[in-house]
C-alpha cells in the first residue's frame, strides 16, 4: 500500500511540509535507535516517540517509509528541518503506537 493511501485512512498529520510517496510493508514500533537499526526493514512505517535529530540518521539507514510520532508529541524544529533537508517523511497521530500498528496491520 503506498503511503498516500494508508496516511488519510489512519488520520495522521504531516509533520514535514511535503510527504513524498513511498510504498509501505510493514511497520516496526521501537525508541531504543539501536535496536530499531538492527531490526527495521525497508519499507517499514516507524513508529517512535524520540524526536531528536537522531531519528533521522536512523530512518535514512532503515529505509524506512516514514517515521510516526504519536500520541501529538511534538517533533524538535531542528529535526523537522533537517528531515525536509533530506526527504524524511515525518507524520504524527493522537493515537498509541498499539492503536497505529494494530491499524496498519489492518490495512496491509
Amino acid at each position: 500500500m503506498l503511503l498516500s493511501e494508508l496516511s488519510p485512512k489512519l488520520g495522521l498529520i504531516k509533520v514535514t511540509k511535503e510527504i513524498k510517496d513511498c510504498e509501505v510493508t510493514g511497520c516496526y514500533i521501537g525508541d531504543l535507535l539501536s535496536w530499531v537499526m538492527s531490526k527495521a526493514q525497508p519499507g517499514d512505517v516507524w513508529i517512535t516517540v524520540q524526536t531528536n535529530v537522531n531519528i533521522l540518521a536512523v530512518a535514512a539507514l532503515t529505509e524506512v517509509s516514514c517515521i510516526v510520532v504519536p500520541e501529538n508529541i511534538v517533533v524538535d524544529e531542528p529535526t523537522v528541518i533537517k528531515a525536509e533537508a533530506q526527504g524524511i517523511n515525518i507524520l504524527k497521530s493522537d493515537k498509541t503506537s498499539f492503536e497505529l500498528a494494530k491499524r496498519i496491520g489492518e490495512l496491509i
